[in-house]
């Protein structure tokens, strides 16, 4: 399906939505994970028809051996810019699930939850090795940011991160604002692909064509996630327990940020 989300247009786009584990793509793409030993990861707009044939933006995981092992839903829903895609979907659902596979133990970070450090935090808590970001992003809204996130993910986590990027440019049959004065248009775009892999150690790979289609072939040394955690340490210098109280203070509605001001009282 097209990008549809910024036109916020819920037809015909809903008609693309299927089921996560019983769905065409999923079965088409679980023939060819098996038939190539591969992992695959794909993004869908999932219809969830147990429960009210609700909506969300989903990536399945299927192994090398054509199975279905799961799902994950997208966390974070942006409204920022064209992308109001709550008209769709709301956050997701499945909290930070890794999957573990014979080539790693993997998670994906979907989109917009890159923006997001806690998300790409919890996956590391759970044990990922590789976290995957497949995103569709423009260059006047991410671009300087997209070399960044997932590169400081990737050193902040002690594991390896995947940013995916689309390329091209969506055209629709209607016109559409974007709510910020401009005049109503029918294109969207362009995108600006770029993908690349990120190390713990903070190196990475070159990044892939800004406006063409690619495909990055690397080698992960998943032995440097443990390298790295045993020389920086961060794993027993977080203090969860810290942040987790002031996340709990954060959380309520009667929060007071923790600041100290200058005493307006004269000193003796």
């Amino acid at each position: 399906m097209p990008f549809a989300f910024c036109t916020r247009e819920k037809f015909p786009w809903c008609e693309f939505a299927e089921e996560a584990e019983n769905g065409p793509t999923t079965k088409m793409l679980a023939d060819l994970a098996k038939a190539y030993n591969m992992v695959i990861i794909h993004s869908i707009l999932e219809r969830d028809v147990e429960h009210g044939e609700t909506i969300w933006n989903t990536a399945v995981v299927i192994s090398n051996n054509g199975k279905y092992l799961g799902k994950h839903r997208k966390n974070h829903i942006p409204r920022v810019g064209d992308f109001n895609e709550s008209t769709y979907y709301m956050e997701g659902d499945t909290f930070h699930p890794v999957f573990e596979t014979e080539f790693g133990k993997i998670a994906i970070n979907i989109c917009y939850g890159r923006h997001h450090p806690q998300n790409w935090m919890m996956f590391g808590l759970n044990g990922a090795e590789i976290v995957f970001n497949p995103s569709a992003t423009i260059g006047r809204l991410s671009e300087p940011l997209w070399g960044i996130e997932a590169r400081n993910a990737a050193i902040a986590n002690s594991y390896f991160t995947v940013p995916i990027n689309r390329v091209g440019t969506e055209t629709f049959p209607n016109e559409y604002t974007s709510g910020d004065g401009g005049k109503a248009h029918k294109e969207f775009g362009p995108f600006y692909g770029s993908s690349y892999v990120a190390a713990p150690d903070g190196s990475r790979t070159p990044s892939l064509s800004r406006d063409k289609d690619g495909l990055l072939v690397t080698e992960l040394d998943l032995n440097l996630c443990r390298q790295i955690k045993d020389f920086w340490g961060f794993r027993m210098t977080q203090r969860l327990p810290l942040y987790a109280e002031s996340f709990k203070k954060a959380s309520e509605p009667d929060f007071k940020p923790q600041i100290i001001k200058e005493s307006s009282k004269p000193s003796n």
